[in-house]
């Protein structure tokens, strides 16, 4: 990458809340596990591990829905924080102004760091799709500010 190209702000905020999100959608992954031993529930026969018994090993090879709900957590961050950082890179490469390019990046951020407050924490809805919804919303206006610059809507 461009020595430039970090030096530009806009570049720096997007590079700073793109990490930030994609490490908590990282963490989903560890959480997941921690569920998973806490819970003794495991997809995999392999993950039971060899010394079990074969009855305790059925018992182990089960779904359980806490770790149920921080997959499904963990599917809809993959599904929203892929396509932030794809529309975001190329909205930071547009131009935006500073302020309204923070805007974006923060509210995001934001978003889905408390839909997986909400997700996990059981908060009652609408939390939950208020939170999904405003981050689709923040990805859906970079799109069309990139898109409208390109055909000058």
């Amino acid at each position: 990458m461009p020595a430039s190209m970090m030096q530009d702000e806009v570049f720096r905020a997007f590079s700073t809340y793109a990490l930030i999100v994609i490490l908590k959608m990282m963490m989903m992954s560890f959480v997941t596990a921690y569920y998973r031993i806490t819970r003794g529930a495991f997809a995999n026969e392999e993950d039971v591990g060899r010394r079990s018994a074969e009855e305790k090993k059925k018992k182990m090879l089960r779904t359980d829905p806490e770790v149920e709900r921080v997959r499904r957590c963990h599917l809809n961050d993959l599904e929203n924080v892929v396509p932030f950082v794809l529309v975001g890179f190329f909205y930071a490469l547009s131009g935006p102004e500073l302020s309204s390019a923070l805007l974006h990046f923060r509210v995001f951020a934001g978003a889905r760091i408390f839909h997986t407050v909400s997700y996990l924490g059981h908060l009652p809805q609408p939390c939950r799709a208020l939170s999904f919804f405003l981050g689709l919303l923040v990805t859906l206006s970079m799109a069309y500010n990139v898109l409208s610059n390109v055909f000058a809507i």
